[in-house]
């Protein structure tokens, strides 16, 4: 059965989030598998070690139930609405949070706060704002967690280009550009120019690619990796694809970064393979993109944002399954009825709606065909 009908926490304002924070003796934060919701949580868990309080920090995979496993006086679930917790942070996890560590007093962590509303695909204003009275700016170029560009580029999640995922490649098309050892600003221009270019000209981009591709440039310099972009960029792998290490990323531990950038270089690799080894089918209103043990949530975005000519995308695997609206509909009574009618389960992640089921992946695509 899918996971509707249950009783889910209401959301409550910050204000009033903030005042049973500071009220308790110890917090359970649980994080959606996602770069907002893990910047979130960071940003949260930061807010209380400076205040003192003793929290919990875990990130919970999709259809995975977090059931209470510590005695703590209060739970927050952070880009996720479970049962279980006293207060869900269930939209703009990020920026929420943000405002709830001001509401504290502790709201240092603007630089991760930042990270996050950009791995939500949305910057949020107020956030932008604290992180550039902080020292933040912006420079041409790209959202990439490397100084080496080539790296930086070939493993970026937040684009989308032919030579994605091939960093020999990538470094063969940055050669075109002759840069030096130590790029100016103009040459960082230069960079992104190419890449944008790239991006959009692609055979298969939709028109839609020239705004996605934004995303990924004129970047704020700063935090712990290269770029903000960039750090929101590893924020999302590593949610995704080594939880325990997000969450040490995201609580600021030291000795963390190369294995978060390996993360992110794994899971960047996976989903750049799975997008051009895909086998796509277009109807009307919606893509199809079908493959293996791909990760269906990343790949989703992907193909929506600089590949999908129709305004839904669906992207497939053995069992697994997510689904994103490009034209900002919302897809979970959609997914939910396709699950329910192949005996699955559907849950909201992010900025796509997934599904797990053990029928062929053919039944779980006429499903989501029938109910959109």
């Amino acid at each position: 059965m899918s996971a509707t009908g249950r009783e889910q926490p209401s959301a409550a304002a910050p204000s009033d989030v903030a005042a049973t924070l500071a009220e308790a003796a110890f917090v359970r934060l649980v994080s959606d598998a996602t770069g907002d919701a893990l910047a979130g949580t960071g940003v949260l868990a930061r807010a209380l070690d400076a205040a003192g309080t003793p929290f919990q920090a875990s990130v919970v995979a999709p259809f995975t139930d977090p059931d209470r496993t510590t005695e703590a006086d209060v739970t927050v679930a952070v880009g996720r609405s479970p049962s279980s917790a006293d207060h869900a942070l269930s939209t703009r996890p990020a920026a929420t949070a943000f405002e709830i560590a001001r509401e504290l007093g502790t709201a240092t962590a603007s630089p991760l706060a930042l990270a996050g509303t950009i791995a939500g695909g949305e910057l949020d204003g107020s956030v932008a704002e604290a992180a550039e009275q902080a020292g933040l700016e912006r420079r041409p170029g790209l959202s990439i967690p490397t100084a080496d560009l080539a790296d930086g580029l070939a493993h970026s999640t937040l684009l989308r280009a032919p030579f994605s995922g091939d960093e020999e490649r990538t470094r063969a098309t940055l050669a075109e550009l002759d840069l030096p050892a130590e790029p100016t600003d103009d040459d960082h221009r230069r960079v992104a120019s190419l890449v944008a270019l790239a991006v959009t000209g692609a055979d298969d981009a939709p028109p839609r690619a020239a705004d996605a591709v934004q995303r990924g440039l004129r970047p704020y310099a700063g935090g712990p990796f290269e770029t903000i972009g960039g750090y929101a960029d590893v924020l999302d792998a590593v949610a995704r694809e080594r939880p325990g290490v997000g969450i040490a990323l995201a609580l600021g531990h030291e000795g963390i970064r190369e294995d978060a950038l390996s993360a992110w270089r794994t899971h960047a690799r996976r989903a750049h393979a799975a997008v051009t080894e895909a086998t796509t089918g277009r109807y009307d209103g919606l893509f199809v993109a079908r493959g293996d043990a791909m990760p269906v949530g990343t790949v989703a975005r992907l193909v929506s944002d600089f590949r999908g000519p129709e305004p839904v995308t669906l992207v497939v695997t053995d069992g697994e399954a997510a689904a994103r609206a490009a034209d900002g509909r919302d897809l979970t009574a959609t997914m939910r009825a396709a699950a329910d009618a192949v005996g699955g389960r559907a849950v909201e992640c992010g900025d796509c709606v997934r599904a797990r089921f053990d029928v062929p992946t053919s039944e779980l695509i006429e499903a989501f065909r029938e109910a959109l």
